[in-house]
């Protein structure tokens, strides 16, 4: 039950916001706001038994954000609790950082303190940095060989933009924060400067007083609200919960975009590694152990941990060149009438028996393996405090050895246990990979579900908990994100409509088509024609495909007038073709962009951006995906239908993000055309097109 105290401060938090910003409550809004409060409730009342869970779809236009934070915020601090709210992207938290929560606490005259947390790879070293300037050499001048793994050379561009960065960080102009640089930093340049918890000294760097990661992690203490994301959520759960954010017993969690977070669970769990690249690392392991135990600087201690090592690095690279063999049989086995198959999983995840024993024989030599570096590591720790710049980049290359070993112990470790009986298997497949240094094996593993981990580390724990997004039922139903985040049945689930007015300001047209997307080859043709025939080459449209290959066809087929005005997903970066694509707009021209499932959701583009959403096909997942493909094998082997359970909620939420992008505020209008008449002539497509918004429908 909420005590009054805390009513009277949602109630007056939100009258405030109200008055301040001259707006009138949103009855939507307001539905939401009780039902998060009274869930969260249950927090404070253990006797009634009842999850302290909200699961809310809220609809475009409903103010989620300040709805669940009005609410969310008093109970936390009423219950001694640090509210964590965490998102799916960047974006999104910068945002609540930025702006969602100052007006919030501003304008609502609501007594909080917040902070940002981001995982430890957003935010530069400086000693990396340093190293990257100093290059691979140490303070005498020799060179050390396999320092050049995380201090390659660099060009002149490169070393002056670092200098750059080092003097911003270490002069404190720059917070270290890659979002906040003022310029683009591509990817390929930040995996330079940063690194990871393998890598990091802590608090025994000479850095740590200038280290960005450590002073953010710091700011986190004593505030009442930290804005995270889910990547960084799972991370810290991996770890046990309580390493950078709050133990889940001290939190109540907000996961804004819930939608996403089963996906990012099962890829945090997933594994993979190519099996040339493997011997190459176990090789840079032992020539890692060689060089450390003929230095004279290196202790004896250090020379004793090391030891073990060449001889465990042998043992690992015959025991992979075995697994090797084994697997590349199987691949070859997998193949029909001679052809080589490029990809095969394993039916209902289970591995053949000499395969697990190989694979348990991997998994031990990289436990043993793993210790002794971990052991290395220590005494290397040990210099630290003395050894100067040379002894942060060994103690790096070390970290970076044991972050390898213990992915592939992962790896292996999945391959060689089985599954529990009677829960969802992983799925484990092998794939030919094509490298410039030649043909090479791909093993992979994955969970087909992420709900028991989700259930164990977090509801069971958590001292309260909101889900939120616009898609979090299919179908009308909550049955898919029950399923994938293994959440409670006496969850609180409502839904809350958006206070758009879709029939009177959108249409959905499916237009009489010949083809039937079962026929890809002529549906792409009568896309291609339908688009030259009937997209307003002066209006901004975005055309959604649910493969690259049809896609690129269509571009390719349209005439070179409507090319012209096509912006390509493949080629651009996302936020350079959103840029011109506004540029376009701005100057009154029309612009059209052809884009895959990124630009179905998590793009706004309001107003005169886009006036028209034309959906090539209904977005079924690829039937090939081996995750899908196992999950669909599990639900079918427990007699049920995983078209009906799977493909077609599935299909019907994407469609409902892709329709999405249409409406972006109260006063937008457009039109909706989709070119898949399966919606019509199948018995499904009833059920899909009554999940979409009540929009106006023209159906041919």
């Amino acid at each position: 039950m909420l005590n009054d105290d805390v009513k009277n401060a949602i109630q007056g938090a939100y009258r405030n916001w109200l008055n301040a910003r001259g707006l009138r409550p949103r009855s939507g809004q307001r539905a939401m706001i009780a039902q998060v409060a009274n869930a969260l409730a249950r927090s404070n009342d253990p006797d009634n038994g009842a999850s302290p869970i909200c699961v809310v779809e809220a609809g475009t236009g409903t103010g989620k954000t300040i709805a669940y934070a009005v609410a969310a915020i008093p109970i936390a601090q009423a219950l001694g609790k640090k509210l964590v709210i965490s998102t799916a992207t960047v974006a999104l938290q910068e945002q609540l950082f930025h702006r969602d929560l100052p007006d919030l606490k501003t304008a609502g005259a609501l007594d909080f303190s917040y902070a940002l947390a981001k995982g430890r790879g957003r935010y530069v070293c400086p000693a990396r940095l340093d190293s990257l300037l100093r290059g691979a050499r140490d303070e005498d001048g020799a060179q050390l060989a396999l320092v050049e793994q995380i201090v390659p050379d660099v060009n002149q561009e490169t070393r002056e933009l670092l200098r750059e960065l080092y003097t911003a960080v270490t002069d404190g102009s720059w917070a270290g924060d890659r979002d906040s640089w003022p310029a683009a930093l591509p990817d390929s340049r930040w995996a330079l400067m940063t690194t990871d918890h393998h890598q990091c000294s802590g608090r025994r760097c000479s850095y740590v007083s200038q280290c960005p990661f450590f002073t953010a992690r710091e700011g986190l203490d004593g505030v009442d609200c930290i804005v995270a994301n889910h990547d960084l959520v799972l991370a810290d759960l991996a770890l046990g919960g309580g390493a950078v954010l709050p133990a889940p017993e001290d939190a109540i969690y907000v996961f804004d975009e819930a939608h996403h977070l089963p996906d990012k669970a099962c890829n945090h769990l997933s594994f993979r590694a190519r099996l040339g690249l493997a011997r190459e690392h176990a090789e840079d392991c032992r020539r890692l152990a060689t060089e450390l135990m003929a230095e004279p600087r290196s202790s004896d201690a250090l020379r004793r941990r090391l030891a073990e090592v060449p001889a465990l690095c042998e043992e690992l690279d015959h025991g992979l060149s075995a697994a090797g063999r084994l697997l590349g049989a199987l691949l070859a086995g997998a193949g029909r009438k001679g052809d080589t198959a490029v990809e095969y999983r394993l039916p209902h995840g289970v591995v053949p028996a000499d395969v697990a024993a190989i694979a348990g024989t991997l998994h031990h030599a990289l436990r043993k393996l793993g210790d002794a570096l971990e052991g290395a590591e220590d005494e290397l720790s040990r210099q630290l405090d003395t050894g100067g710049a040379a002894a942060q980049d060994r103690y790096a290359v070390m970290g970076l050895s044991i972050g390898r070993v213990q992915r592939l112990a992962g790896l292996w470790r999945s391959w060689a246990e089985p599954d529990p009986a009677g829960a969802a298997p992983q799925a484990r497949w092998i794939r030919a990979s094509e490298q410039q240094s030649g043909a090479d094996l791909e093993v992979c593993a994955a969970p087909v579900l992420a709900a028991n981990v989700l259930r164990d580390s977090i509801w069971t724990r958590a001292a309260g908990a909101v889900l939120t997004s616009a898609t979090l039922t299919a179908l009308g139903k909550f049955d898919r994100i029950v399923l994938r985040a293994g959440l409670p049945a006496d969850c609180v689930f409502a839904t809350v409509p958006s206070p758009f007015d879709y029939r009177g300001r959108a249409c959905l047209a499916v237009p009489r088509l010949a083809a039937d997307p079962g026929d890809p080859v002529a549906h792409t043709r009568e896309v291609a024609d339908w688009l030259d025939a009937n997209l307003d080459r002066a209006e901004a449209s975005l055309v959604l495909f649910a493969s690259r290959k049809q896609m690129r066809e269509v571009y390719d087929r349209v005439s070179l007038g409507l090319r012209d005005r096509i912006l390509l997903q493949d080629h651009f970066a996302k936020q350079e073709l959103l840029r011109l694509h506004r540029e376009r707009v701005d100057a009154g021209e029309g612009s059209v962009i052809f884009g895959l499932a990124s630009f179905a959701e998590g793009i706004d583009l309001p107003g005169g951006y886009c006036m028209h959403v034309v959906i090539a096909k209904l977005p079924f997942a690829v039937p090939d995906d081996p995750v899908e493909a196992a999950l669909a094998e599990w639900v079918e082997s427990r007699g049920g239908n995983p078209f009906m359970e799977i493909s077609v909620p599935d299909a019907a939420l994407r469609l409902v993000q892709a329709s999405g992008r249409l409406l972006r505020t109260e006063e937008d209008t457009g039109r909706i055309t989709l070119l898949d008449r399966r919606v019509v002539t199948r018995q499904y497509g009833r059920r899909i097109l009554d999940s979409l918004p009540p929009f106006r429908r023209e159906v041919a």
